[in-house]
């Protein structure tokens, strides 16, 4: 019998294209709740591993016209905890969430806000 695998989580591709980015890490600072960080700084919160319940990234988007795009998404809003103020949206994974091409441009959007110049050039020169 052969093996099959699983298609690839829209989670697990957003994960996956951000840890491409120069410089980037992924670290569990609550527990089994994942972040991304460049420079020792978050730019992509992902959440737990296998969370049904309650899937979904947040992203900090400064762009006001992106920002807007990404708030018009089925069940998307600012970002709690105070950071909705800063521009991070929390999008989520279900239902009739963004395709997943659209997540990474917001992710790469938000390492653009927070890393650094260095950091920048060597993706736009790869």
């Amino acid at each position: 019998m052969a093996a099959t695998t699983a298609p690839l989580t829209a989670r697990t591709q957003v994960r996956s294209f951000a840890l491409g980015l120069p410089g980037a890490v992924e670290e569990f600072p609550w527990e089994d709740d994942a972040v991304i960080k460049v420079n020792k700084k978050i730019f992509v919160f992902l959440g737990a591993e296998g969370n049904a319940e309650t899937p979904g990234i947040s992203v900090k988007l400064k762009d006001e016209e992106v920002h807007g795009h990404a708030l018009a998404v089925p069940g998307a809003a600012p970002t709690g905890y105070g950071l909705g103020r800063s521009g991070w949206v929390s999008v989520p994974l279900t239902g009739e969430s963004a395709p997943v091409e659209l997540l990474c441009d917001w992710v790469e959007e938000s390492y653009r806000t927070i890393a650094p110049k260095k950091l920048i050039a060597q993706l736009d020169a790869g």
